[in-house]
């Protein structure tokens, strides 16, 4: 219901149209593209994932498709949704830096990005998206040897 309510899906064969394989540089399968409304792709998930993870990848998908096209206001919400439906996903740690982007692009107003430092501090120490994040609390983490 999801996927049809808000995707157009299609299904591309590499034996019967390996032109799109190529086009689109798939590499392995299944290859999901997300592609806005002008064909132009805003998220790629390559391999199988669990089904929940799969559903946090869409919504983030769909969050970037906004994000790209400057609807702050869509892209931090749908950002927020993933982290309320999918908190302990790893997708959640991307999805709450995101949210702060949008939110700064949004308001111009740069004291929300220490707090998503500290939120990625809380729930996600050890991600990538906490260290990227580290440099708007004044401090940068370092990965863990």
């Amino acid at each position: 219901m999801f996927i049809n309510d808000q995707f157009a899906p299609a299904s591309v064969s590499i034996k019967k149209t390996p032109a799109a394989f190529h086009r689109f540089e798939v590499l392995w399968t299944p290859t999901v593209l997300l592609l806005d409304s002008i064909g132009k792709e805003r998220h790629r998930i390559e391999g199988y994932l669990p089904r929940a993870e799969f559903a946090a990848q869409l919504e983030l998908g769909l969050a970037r498709i906004a994000f790209m096209h400057k609807k702050w206001d869509e892209a931090e919400r749908r950002y927020r949704n993933i982290v309320q439906q999918y908190g302990s996903s790893p997708t959640a740690a991307e999805a709450i830096y995101w949210s702060g982007v949008a939110s700064y692009k949004r308001t111009i107003d740069h004291t929300v990005l220490p707090l998503i430092s500290k939120e990625l501090e809380q729930h996600f120490p050890n991600s990538l998206w906490a260290r990227k994040a580290s440099i708007w609390a004044g401090r940068r983490l370092e990965q863990a040897s």
